[in-house]
């Protein structure tokens, strides 16, 4: 069991040993430094980059974009920190927000690659997916993921998401067309 605490005016979840808080304004050298530290780690998994990338200014935009985005219901964006020393150390990011009758989002995730292999992406994958379904009460979150991406297919199975097949040329990621694995979780607790 995983404990989870969400700060609803802060927009911070706990858990029992990360944060994970929506994008504040003064951000942007521990992403930056984030994306420095983890460039070719993600490389496979990440689509091209922008040319003002590695860019402070660059972060600055997406940083106000996230928090827009939260405050439009149109995205729930978080930063992972490791509790005990503030370490910026992964993304989650919930997108595409459908409400009427498909009340559905898809996730997107991130980990350093020094933090892989001790369950902090479950763990913050956890507390972000029951936000979601406890205190925004979506229906359904859909994951996809390259097959190649050992890891993610171990979290998502690990998380109760289903998988529904093989979507052909679904993305384009590390400047190439790529296959992906749909897979989605059911809200058992959604009200109407």
């Amino acid at each position: 069991m995983i404990f989870c605490f969400v700060y609803i005016l802060l927009m911070k979840i706990e858990t029992q040993r990360l944060l994970l808080a929506i994008p504040e304004l003064g951000d942007e050298v521990a992403t930056l430094e984030f994306y420095k530290n983890n460039e070719n780690h993600l490389a496979p998994w990440d689509p091209k980059k922008p040319d003002d990338f590695f860019m402070l200014d660059y972060w600055a935009k997406k940083i106000q974009d996230a928090k827009d985005e939260f405050q439009n219901k149109t995205s729930v964006r978080f930063n992972i920190f490791l509790k005990e020393s503030g370490e910026l150390i992964g993304m989650v990011n919930f997108t595409t927000l459908e409400r009427g009758p498909f009340q559905n989002c898809r996730v997107g995730y991130k980990l350093g690659e020094k933090f892989q292999g001790f369950g902090y992406m479950n763990e913050a994958l956890s507390c972000g997916i029951n936000y979601m379904f406890n205190e925004l009460n979506f229906h359904r979150v859909e994951a996809n993921y390259i097959p190649e991406n050992i890891r993610s297919s171990k979290v998502l199975k690990s998380l109760g998401f289903e998988e529904h097949g093989i979507a052909r040329n679904y993305l384009m990621i590390a400047g190439s067309w790529q296959d992906h694995v749909l897979t989605s979780k059911i809200n058992p607790n959604w009200k109407e």
